[in-house]
């Protein structure tokens, strides 16, 4: 059992490292405070080869595995976490396009997102009313021709407002239920596609979430993805690599919390001495690290199988719901051992008690990774 990093792994987690402590964390701050998209940033990314860590190098990627992807994306998530989820995102996208797109589709869209012509890929699964359920979506692709129109709402949308291309599930045969669901590829400004306006969140707020709405909105028949009612499939799929990538977000906001933890408690003095030479402020600081390493490790084992071919359904459900839920008592662990300065915006933790809030609920809540680990346990 070797647990030692390879050489280019080292390479991309030392390279995503560097620019989140020189580019990212500086200005998190501000980007939150201000709701402000790292425009900049997110280009720079994508000239490093983080918008593409897992894709091949033939598209423009870095061909660097799943596991130097869950590495470099927890160092940027550490930085921001706004940037992380941007970067998540648009890599499923590329991956999902380089497992089931054409070869033109490849051609054609993947280079553009990781090369950062398109700033972001968008992912367009939930609905108003199906979020857990996406079978019960109501959204509606129907074939015209050499076109296919797209009718329906979607929501929770990260980056829509800003992507260059979505990934947009839709029903072709209602009757058919999941398997009634296809999978199709659409370019930001396509008419009859419209981008609502963004939602005030209570974190990842340099990140826009919209809602989405297709109105007689207009495709080329070549723009299906995978072959039709293959989309449930694919969407599946993609999740179980996504989940890898919230996991691995949440070990960055955690490591953030935990060195601003530590940082603090050795500054701050209380009764003459230092917090940390109170045995209830180590002992937390203790526990946080030990959960820490503990999902940290769940998510490197999900991505390493990933890397190897093998079956990683459950694994990465296990590391999404561990990492996760471990990550949200280590941001609130963060705030009570900052005490009243935890509360407010001039220290970090009360940011990152914010942001690590929703990684128990999207690409799969909690609940739902316990369904997941339950049925491939009872399979």
């Amino acid at each position: 059992m070797d647990f030692e990093l390879n050489e280019l792994q080292i390479a991309i987690r030392d390279t995503a490292r560097k620019f989140a402590e020189e580019r990212l964390a500086p200005g998190a701050r501000e980007r939150d405070r201000q709701e402000i998209f790292p425009r900049e940033e997110i280009l720079e990314m994508a000239r490093l080869g983080l918008m593409g860590v897992n894709v091949p190098e033939a598209y423009g990627g870095a061909q660097a595995g799943a596991v130097a992807y869950s590495l470099a994306l927890t160092e940027i998530a550490r930085g921001d976490a706004s940037a992380a989820v941007t970067m998540g995102v648009t890599n499923m996208c590329a991956e999902l396009i380089c497992a089931a797109g054409t070869d033109e589709q490849k051609r054609k869209y993947v280079p553009r997102l990781t090369a950062g012509e398109y700033v972001a890929g968008a992912f367009a699964l939930s609905e108003p009313h199906a979020g857990s359920d996406p079978a019960a979506m109501t959204t509606r692709a129907e074939r015209k021709g050499d076109r296919w129109v797209l009718n329906g709402a979607k929501q929770w949308i990260t980056s829509g407002s800003v992507a260059g291309l979505f990934v947009v599930w839709a029903k072709t045969d209602p009757s058919a239920g999941a398997k009634g669901i296809s999978c199709f590829l659409v370019e930001g400004g396509t008419p009859g596609l419209s981008v609502g306006r963004p939602e005030a969140k209570m974190g990842l707020r340099a990140s826009p979430t919209v809602p989405l709405l297709f109105e007689n909105c207009e495709i080329p028949a070549e723009n299906l993805l995978g072959q039709e009612g293959e989309g449930f499939k694919w969407a599946m799929r993609a999740l179980d690599g996504g989940r890898i990538g919230i996991a691995s977000q949440s070990i960055g906001i955690a490591q953030a919390a935990l060195e601003a933890s530590i940082a603090y408690a050795k500054e701050r003095q209380a009764f003459g001495r230092p917090l940390a030479d109170f045995q209830a402020i180590a002992f937390k600081l203790a526990d946080m690290k030990t959960q820490l390493e503990a999902a940290r490790w769940l998510t490197l084992r999900a991505a390493w199988m990933k890397e190897q071919g093998m079956r990683f359904t459950r694994e990465a459900s296990m590391a999404k719901l561990f990492a996760s839920e471990a990550a949200n008592r280590i941001a609130a662990e963060a705030v009570q051992i900052h005490g009243g300065y935890g509360y407010v915006d001039e220290f970090p933790v009360e940011r990152h008690l914010r942001d690590v809030r929703v990684t128990t609920i999207y690409e799969g809540t909690s609940e739902i990774q316990r369904v997941v680990i339950a049925r491939e346990l009872l399979r």
